[in-house]
């Protein structure tokens, strides 16, 4: 594999603050980014996938950035206010401590039409200067704003979208931006809030002590949210952050599951894989319900199977496939890829890409994933229903019919369509899961075909996904190349976890694709995926490898390659998809898949600890 920049090679690095120095703050309909000198650098509002107002993280000087900070040299140090998603962010300066409290309101009263942002700043020692900049962009910088004084609010205006920005400190603006600069001693505190304002929604200013009841308000919310957790295991901070995470990664109003809040992260410093992960795939948003139904979420993934039902199922005039692989978070189609020249990326890593050109590509493993979890929920939270059943029925009986198909697969690779053993794999799950719910609950189905479906698919990976010269399953079909997709072969319950073929597959993986517990996906050199350049370890497969290891009985490893896993998490305990050969984090950020695949690889490995 070859190596990449680090950040300290790329010139104007000093721009940017790296990926992992970021916190996540959201209100399951938006999120924003706040990096460790807090600066807010991506926010987009109203929703997930819509422009951004903040992107400085994509481009440092035309991106827009809410920075608020200490205005003499602090050291800073952020966490959350424990087991919340309200981030703090702490100024240590000679003459004295201050933090910053971000949250997006959540819970009681909040107003949905009102998509609010509220930073409190309070002086905890001493007494300290604070500067804040304000510099929306909107329109990922596209559009032309103007900004006015309405009383002590500053409005920014511009077509389709307007912002009003409160503070208990004197405002004032400044060309395109509003500025405050401002002194606290111990025990004072200052308050900022941004609000969507326009149409029903008029600016109102955000007074300390409605702050501090909406402050309350959130982190009451989110505290009555993860009570409802089963899990009571070692690592139990790491699994209730990853469950955090992947609730901020939620749309309360359809149950959609977003892959990342955020495009066009590297998933190489400089390099050209860099995608928009702010929408639904059905498979991650499947693997989401397996995790949060693993915690005793059954909310979430009702919620999302109400999606499903809605807008990926056969039925209102749907075709039974193939589906596509992933839909907005309003379930709605196209989701045509562009790219935004005008923003140099991430450390000058372009192109910048909005909507995603993948969306169109076949990938069957979405099958298995789709109905493994509709198995999951029918088992773990309630009985699906019959018109469900049916939706189920026409998507078995479609991969009955297209199973043997060439697809892109789970890795999206754009160099060609091939006979992937893990498409193969899914489509085996997503028949077996489906005669599994039949048998339990004496639906209707055609089983003797489906059997026979099963099987067929069974013997051809058996014969055509093994390569006697590896002595290892292969990406796919007659080929000698390694993929860790089919780490997933024991955790389907495809086959065995102790089995001859399985254990040495096991040992070929961990020679070729594992550094130091960090998995690559495939080596590139190997398998062409007809993009440019290297990337990093997938962190979602360096936590299948753990489960696998603790399947196979390989406990000790199993346990040490998931502490290693855990020291590469950020200061939050926060991933990105990639981790660099330096550590960094890369790629789209937070990102779903890694945290779900650290939920479950925690469950498995503390249930083998016993």
């Amino acid at each position: 594999m070859g190596g990449t920049p680090s950040d300290q090679d790329v010139p104007g690095a000093s721009r940017y603050l790296p990926i992992a120095e970021h916190g996540l703050i959201g209100d399951l309909r938006s999120v924003a980014l706040v990096g460790t000198d807090g600066t807010i650098d991506w926010y987009c509002c109203p929703s997930f996938d819509a422009p951004s107002v903040f992107a400085a993280i994509l481009d440092a000087e035309r991106g827009g950035a809410f920075e608020l900070a200490a205005s003499v040299p602090a050291r800073t140090k952020q966490f959350y206010f424990p087991d919340t998603n309200v981030l703090i962010t702490r100024f240590f300066t000679e003459e004295g401590v201050g933090e910053v409290q971000d949250f997006m309101p959540v819970g009681g009263e909040a107003d949905e039409d009102r998509h609010r942002l509220i930073r409190r700043v309070l002086c905890v020692r001493g007494s300290i200067p604070f500067r804040a900049r304000v510099a929306p962009r909107f329109d990922y910088g596209t559009r032309p704003h103007t900004v006015h004084m309405e009383g002590d609010v500053a409005v920014f205006a511009s077509d389709g979208l307007s912002l009003g920005l409160t503070a208990t400190v004197p405002l004032e603006a400044d060309g395109l931006d509003a500025r405050a600069d401002f002194k606290l001693a111990e025990g004072e505190s200052a308050v900022f809030a941004l609000d969507q304002v326009g149409g029903a929604v008029d600016p109102r200013g955000c007074a300390r002590t409605e702050a501090e009841r909406e402050f309350n308000t959130t982190v009451t919310y989110w505290r009555r949210w993860l009570s409802q957790s089963k899990y009571r295991g070692r690592w139990r901070e790491m699994v209730h952050r990853s469950a955090l995470t992947l609730k901020l990664l939620t749309y309360a109003p359809t149950g959609a599951i977003v892959a990342a809040p955020t495009t066009s992260l590297p998933e190489q410093i400089g390099g050209e894989r860099n995608w928009d992960y702010r929408y639904v795939w059905v498979r991650d948003a499947a693997f989401c319900v397996y995790a949060l139904l693993r915690l005793g979420f059954t909310g979430e993934a009702e919620a999302f199977m109400k999606f499903v039902t809605r807008h990926v199922s056969p039925g209102d005039g749907r075709p039974s496939g193939p589906l596509q692989i992933m839909y907005g978070i309003d379930g709605r189609t196209d989701l045509t890829e562009q790219e935004l020249p005008h923003l140099e990326g991430h450390l000058g890593s372009a192109p910048v890409r909005i909507g995603n050109a993948a969306a169109e590509q076949l990938q069957l493993d979405i099958y298995g994933a789709l109905i493994d979890s509709i198995y999951l929920y029918d088992k773990w939270a309630k009985p699906i229903s019959s018109e469900q059943w049916d939706d189920v029925c026409a998507l078995v009986d479609w991969v009955c019919e297209n199973w043997d198909q060439p697809d892109e697969g789970i890795w999206e690779t754009r160099g060609g369509r091939k006979n992937f053993l893990y498409s193969r794999l899914m489509c085996w799950v997503a028949i077996e899961r489906a005669i599994r719910m039949a048998n339990r609950r004496g639906l209707p189905a055609e089983l003797i075909r489906w059997r026979q479906c099963r099987d067929t698919i069974y013997r051809r990976i058996m014969k055509h996904g093994w390569s006697e010269t590896r002595q290892a399953f292969v990406q796919y079909e007659d080929s000698d190349v390694l993929d860790a997709s089919v780490l997933m072969m024991p955790l389907t319950k495809f086959i065995a976890p102790t089995d001859p073929k399985w254990l040495s597959t096991l040992d070929a993986l961990t020679h070729d694709l594992v550094s130091d517990s960090l998995v690559y996906r495939y080596d590139p050199q190997a398998s062409p995926d007809g993009l440019r350049g290297d990337e990093g370890t997938f962190s979602i497969c360096s936590f299948w490898y753990v489960e696998a290891m603790v399947h196979a009985g390989r406990i000790d490893e199993a346990s040490l390659a998931f502490e290693k896993m855990l020291t590469y998490a950020n200061h939050l305990g926060l991933y990105a998809e990639e981790i660099s050969h330096t550590g960094e984090q890369q790629g789209n950020f937070p990102q779903a898949f890694t945290h779900l695949a650290l939920i479950s690889a925690a469950f498995n490995l503390d249930r083998a600890l016993g």
